[in-house]
């Protein structure tokens, strides 16, 4: 057990303010030591941003993001928590308590309407304590009055090392901690969090920013229009209690879940900087476009923005990694059945093979490919629904040789065999586009 240093009233308010814009910021002064049984006073103020859903369909995205505003409290099971609400203009906070995991007993976090004025709320199962507001640029303010106690908390570029671990040590019988960073919610128990205490947590949020910032940059956030601004509000990565047998980690609405055994490449500033693929991985899912992404390249389009990921930390490709048994990179190994009888893109490559036509278009048409994709389908926002796969692969053709300005049909159907059916052709067709200088089929990293 450490011997922790003092912790000022200062230190301990920064490291519970939220960051960026929307974020909570906590006013209420904290004692410096507080336990699960202790109540604990904080004022919140919130800005109202737009609602996740919104953010999905203006980014023509299948999944929705987080649109959580951290408290840095929790609530104990069963626990009466009293709070009264100020809307300054006039709009209402929702509460949200407790913790995501999507295959655990309690699988999802409870939502409490809120009313002007007095609240009193009782969780059955406690956790961690958020706010939202759906709005624009509308503040609200809730007063925990009694009911919560602060959880350790870590706010990039607010809270110092030293503070964090006194928090670690002082506030024992909380169950979770919580990281945060203008685009980061990262929640975790408190058992997971300490496995790595000794981590430098400034250095890892900001690795988290970067990986974040990767996937915008490659989804053409730009900011060049109000339609092409980041998503608003944070990603959320949070530490699950079980997962499905042979699944590592996973993506559904709202957040992304790890579980323990993934905490040393989540958490960790050289497993996430170095063997992070199953985070890109995830945090992907949160990125791909519904428009061309039918069933079977859900695996595939996502690690598009993996492999972005890998190259703005310097990382090497996982297309060139070489089978031992072959000596061969999946560029190599797909290469001799490009074009061949009987092929099939869904059944005849492995899944890193599905992955390297979608980088030759890269390679042959710029790293600024997809980010334009991206963009064109955002200023266009075409509608399918999942059942609808042939018309997603058209999707993919087409948009692909606008972006490239060239008739991509031999590269899709005749070497790599999607499934581009007669109407896909056909709408590649009517492009009256030339057929482009070099063969994308050909090329490597």
């Amino acid at each position: 057990m450490r011997n922790p240093p003092a912790v000022s009233r200062r230190t301990v308010l920064a490291g519970l303010a939220g960051a960026g814009a929307g974020a909570a910021s906590l006013l209420g002064a904290f004692p410096a030591r507080a336990a699960a049984t202790e109540d604990v006073g904080a004022t919140v103020t919130v800005t109202a941003r737009p609602s996740a859903e919104s953010e999905r369909l203006r980014l023509a995205q299948a999944l929705r993001g987080s649109e959580f505003n951290s408290t840095g409290l929790y609530v104990p099971p069963a626990t009466e928590l009293t709070l009264n609400v100020l809307p300054y203009d006039e709009l209402v906070p929702t509460l949200w308590i407790g913790l995501w995991d999507l295959y655990g007993q309690v699988k999802e976090v409870r939502s409490y309407p809120l009313k002007p004025g007095a609240n009193r709320v009782t969780d059955p199962y406690g956790g961690p304590v958020y706010l939202t507001l759906a709005g624009n640029g509308d503040r609200a303010a809730v007063q925990f009055r009694s009911g919560a106690v602060r959880m350790p908390a870590f706010d990039l570029g607010s809270t110092t090392e030293a503070a964090y671990q006194a928090q670690l040590d002082a506030l024992t019988d909380v169950p979770y901690v919580e990281l945060t960073a203008p685009h980061t919610i990262l929640t975790l128990t408190r058992d997971g969090a300490l496995l790595y205490r000794d981590e430098d947590h400034t250095a890892l949020l900001e690795l988290l920013e970067t990986i974040i910032a990767s996937h915008a940059a490659i989804s053409g956030l730009d900011g060049s229009s109000p339609l092409h601004v980041r998503k608003a509000g944070p990603y959320h990565f949070t530490e699950v209690s079980q997962v499905p047998t042979g699944v590592g980690a996973y993506a559904t609405h709202g957040y992304n879940g790890f579980p323990r055994s993934y905490l040393d490449r989540a958490t960790t500033v050289q497993g996430l900087g170095t063997r992070g693929w199953g985070l890109y991985h995830e945090l992907g899912h949160l990125h791909q476009q519904m428009a061309y992404k039918p069933t079977g390249l859900t695996e595939v389009t996502v690690n598009i923005y993996s492999l972005a990921a890998q190259r703005t930390l310097g990382q090497s490709s996982n297309l060139l990694t070489v089978n031992a048994k072959t000596g061969l990179n999946y560029f190599q190994s797909a290469q001799p059945k490009l074009g061949t009888a009987g092929l099939a893109y869904e059944t005849s490559f492995s899944s890193y093979e599905k992955l390297v036509p979608l980088r030759q278009l890269e390679l042959a048409f710029g790293d600024d490919f997809w980010p334009r994709l991206h963009r064109l389908v955002r200023e266009e926002n075409p509608q399918s629904d999942w059942t609808e796969t042939a018309k997603r692969y058209r999707a993919l053709a087409t948009y692909s040789s606008r972006i490239a300005g060239y008739d991509l049909t031999d590269f899709f159907v005749n070497r790599w065999a999607f499934p581009i059916d007669d109407t896909g052709r056909a709408e590649v067709a009517a492009l009256r586009l030339p057929a482009p200088p070099v063969d994308p089929s050909a090329l490597s990293d």
